[in-house]
């Protein structure tokens, strides 16, 4: 007998972007930006941040904490002392029912491996680690500012910190094998983690990877490459006890889920903080997504102002039964019926009954999932439900 899905219900999570990097790497289109050690600036970013919150608090009425994120950017760039003030006011804020997951997106070089012991002391017990390759020549071409060593010996570091550990890897590179891929994909396996995030390679229009593609200097894998690459990934980690339990998400048993995305793809509410951060809040009984105003100094003085956002658009039924039918569908817990009947979708009727006789979707305690066979083509899934 499958568990109940756990419902979100009032609880709220918390994202906080830091859009920091020490460096830009050519295929992220993240609002982030360079490093230049302004500390001052920081500092204010911090004070709007915790504001931010406040203010939210307010809109949103007393609320339980879920979970809380921090992303980027790189947040391991952060002083513990401003990741430690960010949770607890966030815990006074929105008190917790137990303890929760807090995780923090890092990149493995050395420097920031010497703060993982403040961080984790700070509050972090999640580490969400931008490994991304094995291979100094992949990590060269990624932009990264880390070597593979620097990533062995940072995951090392990590899982002495950490009570949880997760790592990123990018997948369909050009000229990437599959016998290539698999010996990466086995050595990641005995760095000790118990979570992966196997992304493969998007290229965006905006990004330096997107411009050097569109002038012809290099050209990405074509998709019968691409899908055996994926169909690695799936095989790899299977193997080794690794459920793919989200597309491009694989833990080892069901506690080292990321319960913060587990939050957001079921429904969930949550306060996004930090420039360019997204939300998605219960405002008066009705559904609002919400967008940060992107640039640091607009943030800054929009948080100031009382006018954080550059967007507060609240959701009609059907716009919100879609995001989660988008984002529900991509987990192994898969959608409610009650959801597509929101969109007038019913399993006996088409395209819900074509989706299911054919293979691509299939019933789960109440719900709707994809299926083994329908994930690899989940877009033209989603765009069969959806048109």
């Amino acid at each position: 007998m499958t568990d109940p899905v756990p419902d979100p219900g009032s609880d709220v999570a918390l994202y906080v972007h830091w859009p920091y990097c020490a460096r830009i790497c050519p295929y992220c289109d993240f609002n982030v930006v360079r490093d230049r050690g302004k500390a001052a600036e920081q500092t204010a970013l911090v004070e709007a941040i915790l504001a931010d919150m406040e203010a939210q608090a307010v809109l949103t009425g007393p609320r339980r904490l879920a979970s809380i994120f921090f992303g980027g950017g790189t947040p391991s760039l952060m002083d513990p002392d401003a990741v430690a003030a960010v949770i607890a006011r966030a815990e006074t804020l929105f008190p917790p029912r137990r303890p929760i997951e807090i995780t923090l997106e890092a990149n493995p070089t050395d420097a920031e491996a010497d703060r993982f012991a403040a961080l984790a002391a700070a509050g972090v017990n999640r580490l969400s680690m931008g490994v991304q390759a094995l291979d100094d020549a992949a990590l060269a071409f990624l932009g990264r500012n880390h070597s593979a060593d620097e990533a062995r010996r940072a995951v090392a570091v990590a899982g002495r910190a950490f009570d949880r550990l997760s790592i990123d890897l990018i997948y369909a590179r050009p000229g990437q094998t599959v016998e290539g891929w698999t010996a990466e994909l086995t050595e990641a396996l005995d760095l000790g983690f118990e979570h992966v995030s196997p992304y493969q390679l998007t290229i965006e229009p905006t990004t330096a990877f997107g411009r050097a593609v569109a002038r012809g200097a290099w050209t990405p894998p074509d998709e019968d490459a691409a899908a055996a690459l994926y169909e690695t990934t799936q095989s790899v980690l299977e193997g080794a006890g690794f459920e793919a339990y989200e597309v491009s998400n694989h833990a080892r048993g069901v506690a080292a889920r990321s319960a913060h995305n587990l939050h957001v793809w079921r429904g969930g509410d949550y306060i996004g903080v930090g420039p360019g951060a997204h939300g998605r809040l219960t405002l008066e009984g009705v559904r609002t997504a919400t967008v940060a105003r992107r640039g640091i100094g607009e943030y800054l003085a929009g948080v100031e102002a009382g006018t954080p956002w550059i967007e507060r658009q609240p959701q009609t039924p059907v716009e919100a039964a879609e995001e989660q039918v988008l984002l529900g569908l991509r987990t192994v817990e898969g959608v409610p019926l009650a959801v597509f009947a929101a969109l007038g979708l019913t399993p006996a009727s088409a395209p819900l009954a074509d989706l299911l006789a054919d293979g691509f979707l299939a019933p789960v305690a109440g719900r709707l999932a994809a299926t083994p066979r329908g994930r690899p083509v989940l877009d033209a899934v989603l765009k069969a439900l959806l048109a």
